[in-house]
């Protein structure tokens, strides 16, 4: 188990570059906002999936995936 004085000691060791590198890392995990996904089931976020393509384009994806056909 990683202990916060085992932490620290590894810190001390860093040169300055090294520590500014580690401070933005912490500074990432600190601020970002957990995702509110985790919560959610596949099948939810599946449905959440906005998809923009004409009408028939599950009929005849492979027409347009070739440009026979256009949006």
């Amino acid at each position: 188990m990683v202990t916060p004085e085992l932490v620290k000691a590894e810190i001390e060791r860093l040169n300055r570059k090294e520590l500014s590198e580690v401070y933005e890392f912490i500074k990432q995990k600190i601020v970002q906002p957990k995702s509110k996904s985790k919560n959610k089931s596949l099948m939810a976020n599946l449905k959440a999936i906005k998809i923009d393509a004409p009408e028939d384009f599950a009929e005849n994806h492979d027409l347009y995936m070739t440009g026979e056909k256009r949006a």
